[in-house]
């Protein structure tokens, strides 16, 4: 009877000792996984746009997340070296540690080669900017038997020769020819246009943008890509007025002060560029 309750008790209590091991092994796993994983632990994204890169690094070391910058772009009015775009956004929620991608604002712009425009069209020329990552600038007329055509290539006053490298986004100004038989054009209406696309339609009616208006709307250049024509002068008329005229766009980004199109008369079509 002695030896059973010797053996029963040291089964008892070798069962009692397995479990007690085996709840403070779980127990130290369970434990040291939430510490591995930060369980329950995230932190918020926070924006970085704007900040260079030493900025975005220190800031983001101090609240346990890390920078790695992955790719870059290069936008003309953005300050160079800054943060551009990041991933995860801001406001993610993240754990500690996590990489936080970034693609900075190039420090060193973009160069393309300046194209031979002379003896263009006016359009031919444009689209040829354009593909190019270039954007035409102002229209200066002088007399010539054919209007539209592109006489002279000049960026900053000066003329540009063919193959010059040129940063991108920058504006290239054309001398063009206009003969005295065909030098009038129409306003066109560019009420409710966005930004690039009000400037295009008044380029591809040969007119010039003399003056760029933004209100209290618009912050910055993000916003101005997003504004719209809500007032022009001169208005739309029937008309004509004289090629490389200069036109004033207004813009914002509250759509409740663009006004409604007008309904249409019967006039005759305005004349496309040669």
């Amino acid at each position: 009877m002695n030896i059973r309750k010797f053996l029963w008790n040291w089964v008892t209590k070798n069962l009692l000792l397995a479990v007690a091991i085996a709840v403070v092994l779980v127990t130290g796993a369970s434990l040291l996984l939430k510490a591995v994983t930060a369980h329950n632990k995230e932190i918020t994204v926070p924006d970085l746009t704007g900040m260079s890169v030493v900025q975005a690094e220190k800031y983001l070391s101090g609240h346990g997340m890390r920078a790695d910058v992955t790719d870059s772009v290069f936008i003309k009015r953005m300050e160079r070296g800054t943060v551009y775009r990041q991933n995860p956004a801001p406001g993610s929620k993240v754990k500690e540690g996590r990489r936080i991608l970034i693609t900075i604002n190039a420090v060193d712009p973009k160069k393309v080669t300046m194209p031979n425009l002379i003896g263009y069209s006016l359009r031919q020329a444009k689209a040829e900017l354009l593909s190019r990552g270039l954007y035409l600038g102002k229209l200066i007329y002088t007399d010539d038997i054919a209007t539209n055509n592109v006489l002279k290539q000049l960026q900053g006053n000066k003329e540009i020769k063919p193959g010059t490298p040129v940063e991108s986004e920058s504006r290239i100004d054309l001398v063009v020819g206009l003969n005295n038989t065909d030098n009038m054009t129409y306003i066109p209406y560019i009420i409710g246009m966005k930004y690039f696309s009000a400037v295009s339609a008044v380029h591809d009616n040969s007119l010039n943008v003399d003056n760029i208006v933004f209100d209290n709307t618009v912050r910055d250049y993000t916003d101005s890509l997003d504004a719209v024509v809500y007032r022009q002068y001169p208005e739309m008329s029937e008309e004509p007025l004289r090629m490389g005229s200069p036109v004033t766009l207004y813009l914002t980004l509250d759509n409740s002060k663009v006004p409604e199109k007008p309904e249409p008369s019967d006039s005759t079509g305005t004349p496309g560029i040669l």
